[in-house]
């Protein structure tokens, strides 16, 4: 299966995720990567991510993984981005009042806002959007092989990616707006959801990830 990088710029859920990763993939090298050193050789990169924009990006390009990341889109490497992991990606985030993002994907990164409309209960929706949500699928990708169309994924973040009709969008689902649950383009994948965190469905989206040629 070779190796798998975890991307760790101190900013994810990293032991969750090479855990999932472990139970799918066995016979795969999984190393949390903190260098770019450690990462070479790697057939799959993984950038998960967990907290505020400005630090994420700050330790991002502190560790030497921007030019990491583009080069392994560049060469065809399978890349899984995860959460805020999937957000660096985009041009800029509302976040800690505006920040300049990767740019690999041309969306903005926006804020709920406090007056979100009132869910079918009748309820307030709250911010962060945290918990279990369905995933309407998109377009087929094979991320999405063996997983159900409105299946769902487990959340918890408080700024979203619109679900624009780019071609980059692979998933949406609806809190208040409808917003991208998943893009990809090429070689990446990228999912705002927490596939570490969403029981046997997200096992499944890593099991595909690590049996994935990049290729959609």
């Amino acid at each position: 299966m070779g190796k798998i990088a975890v991307l760790d710029y101190g900013m994810g859920n990293l032991h969750s995720v090479a855990s999932a990763l472990d139970k799918v993939a066995p016979e795969a090298e999984v190393v949390l990567a903190q260098t770019p050193q450690q990462a070479q050789g790697a057939e799959r990169l993984l950038v998960p991510g967990v907290g505020a924009i400005r630090d994420c990006m700050a330790g991002f390009v502190e560790a030497g993984f921007a030019p990491l990341l583009k080069d392994a889109i560049a060469a065809g490497t399978p890349v899984l981005g995860i959460c805020v992991g999937m957000q660096i990606m985009m041009r800029h985030s509302e976040e800690n009042n505006g920040i300049d993002c990767l740019d690999i994907f041309p969306q903005p990164v926006k804020f709920f806002g406090n007056d979100l409309p009132l869910a079918a209960t009748g309820e307030r929706l709250k911010v962060p959007h945290m918990g279990w949500n369905q995933v309407q699928q998109t377009r087929e990708h094979p991320l999405w092989a063996g997983i159900a169309d409105g299946s769902r994924f487990y959340f918890v973040h408080s700024y979203y990616v619109p679900a624009e009709d780019n071609g980059a969008l692979a998933g949406r689902t609806d809190y208040g707006v409808p917003l991208a649950a998943a893009v990809a383009r090429e070689n990446i994948f990228a999912t705002q959801f927490h596939p570490e965190k969403s029981a046997d469905t997200g096992l499944q989206l890593l099991k595909n990830f690590v049996s994935w040629n990049g290729r959609a």
